[in-house]
């Protein structure tokens, strides 16, 4: 795997859609952010991580003043699809208030080079950015990025169960983006059905960057 080939990966609910198109991926906090923006995740986890800090290690645990981040400060993004939030956010439970269909659940596919480009702060983590067997990495390690990410563990399709409990945090590595993206970051978008897709396109994306992809999704 190589930087270049890597891509990241983010869930909006469709009606965020618009307002990306126009200013690019926002932060909660930025003078841009979509003031009616739609969430689809689990508000618990939203709300540990507003005030989760995380030492940032680069695997030297001998290190005496390790930056300290905020998850909450940063965008997430994911190495991969078919996350186990993805299966709350489809199904209910835990702290998602409400279920969402699955057409209504996009994939935004961004660059890891383009965002490297961008010129944005960032770290990045070999697991869930809550656990705390997870360690985090910055600039300095981004070359090191592939080995350090268990790719296996991204891709794998069975998460469950307490036997796969490292699988399961492995697969959430996360990408963290300290300011707003632009749209130019973008590579595509992966939806759930041929439905999705034309909703899609009426809202102005090109059909050229809309993958439909139903086993993204549970």
């Amino acid at each position: 795997m190589q930087i270049d080939n890597i891509n990241l990966y983010r869930m909006v609910h469709v009606d965020n859609l618009p307002h990306i198109l126009v200013n690019g991926i926002t932060k909660k906090d930025s003078a841009m952010a979509n003031p009616d923006f739609k969430s689809i995740g689990d508000v618990s986890l939203i709300g540990n991580r507003s005030t989760k800090i995380v030492e940032v290690y680069n695997g030297d645990y001998t290190m005496l003043n390790p930056t300290r981040i905020c998850l909450g400060d940063f965008i997430p993004f994911y190495f991969g699809i078919r996350m186990p939030m993805l299966y709350v956010m489809q199904n209910g439970g835990n702290f998602v208030e409400t279920a969402t269909a699955p057409q209504d659940i996009v994939y935004i596919v961004c660059s890891l080079r383009k965002v490297l480009d961008s010129g944005t702060n960032y770290y990045f983590s070999d697991g869930h950015g809550t656990d705390g067997y997870t360690t985090f990495y910055d600039n300095e390690r981004i070359l090191d990025l592939p080995g350090l990410i268990d790719w296996d563990c991204v891709q794998a399709k069975f998460w469950g169960g307490d036997e796969n409990l490292n699988t399961k945090r492995k697969k959430q590595a996360e990408f963290l983006v300290a300011s707003d993206l632009p749209s130019s970051c973008i590579l595509g978008f992966l939806c759930y059905n041929e439905t999705a897709k034309k909703r899609l396109m009426q809202i102005g994306i090109n059909e050229a960057g809309i993958k439909v992809w139903p086993n993204a999704y549970y």
